[in-house]
């Protein structure tokens, strides 16, 4: 049996973060093959080319946190229709500088939830979109907007939906098949 180490990110700084919730209930549902680390941005400073020449320590170990995964899960909630700007400093930190992107060639996925009836479609197609840039192979399907109603998931991570329940695991073990499909045609160098 592989374990396939994964970081998570929750796009979300908040305390009491929905995202948070799911992530939690993600880890939970997921195959026992799959080892979760929650990567946080919370330190970072804002991104800037002037720091390409000398990274700050926050930022080294950071991006050698993903560096040591295999693969990185992304749960974020939807702000003005795409990811919180915290997350996109993350990404830029993580893929920066030029040569030395720590995304490229990482089996990802991406999921979200919100109160809205929509979930966070279109944060994650926008999420989708920069991490093409970085050139981070995406698990496509299935998608998943879930739509967050009170006492869905509980603070600790437990679904009480069965039908969500039966999803989320069904997705977190497609995202286990993805991550051998991409170590096998790309393994680490």
């Amino acid at each position: 049996m592989t374990t396939y180490h994964v970081g998570y990110f929750v796009g979300s700084l908040s305390s009491t973060s929905l995202n948070r919730k799911l992530a939690k209930a993600l880890v939970r549902l997921a195959p026992k093959e799959l080892e979760f680390e929650e990567i946080s941005f919370r330190d970072l400073p804002l991104y800037s080319p002037d720091y390409d020449a000398n990274y700050p320590p926050v930022a080294r170990a950071y991006k050698d946190a993903i560096t040591s995964k295999d693969a990185i899960l992304f749960v974020t909630p939807e702000y003005n229709r795409s990811i919180p700007g915290a997350l996109k400093n993350a990404i830029d930190w993580a893929s920066r500088p030029y040569g030395t992107n720590a995304f490229a060639r990482k089996a990802s996925a991406v999921i979200g939830t919100s109160p809205g009836s929509i979930g966070t479609a279109v944060a994650q197609q926008s999420l989708r979109s920069v991490l093409s840039f970085c050139n981070a192979p995406q698990m496509n399907a299935p998608e998943a907007y879930i739509q967050f109603t009170p006492g869905l998931i509980t603070d600790d991570g437990e679904v009480t939906v069965d039908s969500t329940t039966d999803f989320l695991r069904n997705y977190m073990a497609e995202f286990h098949a993805f991550i051998i499909r991409v170590r096998t045609v790309l393994p680490r160098e």
